[in-house]
């Protein structure tokens, strides 16, 4: 069962003045640990980039959250995005239960993925894929233990 978009992920040039610019803009805060990696093979298949090596954080606003990561590999573009332009960097489709059974679901739709299974980080099951067109999803699932579990947002009216 898929419950929503997760989450938003943003590419960034200084993770830590854009986290005190989303912070002071909007209002949003760190969630949990920030993290990084390098030279790390299964986070390398868990987003299907090869050699890449970044920092990142997930912040929370209200019932949003966003990932920011920056990358130091491998490098990409440098300029801005502009609104004409395609694509994203990612979005997340969060999943109740059962993400295997969701993932060979969407590959019978269409999606391709670069890993051959979800892959268990400990706090959550993920896997990049790409729809039809080549843009990037991430699968989740969260373990009870997660800091940013959808089911913990605050519900709005």
């Amino acid at each position: 069962m898929i419950r929503g978009i997760h989450h938003v992920s943003i590419h960034v040039h200084d993770l830590d003045r854009m986290i005190a610019f989303y912070r002071d803009a909007f209002g949003f805060e760190v969630v949990g640990e920030q993290f990084s990696w390098k030279d790390e093979p299964v986070l390398d298949s868990l987003i299907d980039v090869k050699g890449s090596a970044a920092r990142g954080a997930m912040l929370r606003a209200g019932s949003c959250y966003i990932e920011m990561f920056e990358f130091q590999a491998p490098q990409g573009r440098t300029e801005p995005s502009t609104p004409y332009d395609k694509g994203y960097t990612h979005f997340c489709v969060d999943i109740a239960s059962d993400i295997e059974g969701e993932y060979e679901r969407l590959k019978g739709l269409g999606m391709t993925f670069g890993a051959p299974a979800p892959i268990d980080m400990g706090h959550v099951k993920s896997v990049y894929g790409r729809d039809p067109e080549g843009n990037v999803i991430e699968l989740q699932q969260t373990a009870e233990h997660c800091d940013f579990r959808l089911d913990m947002l605050p519900v709005t009216e």
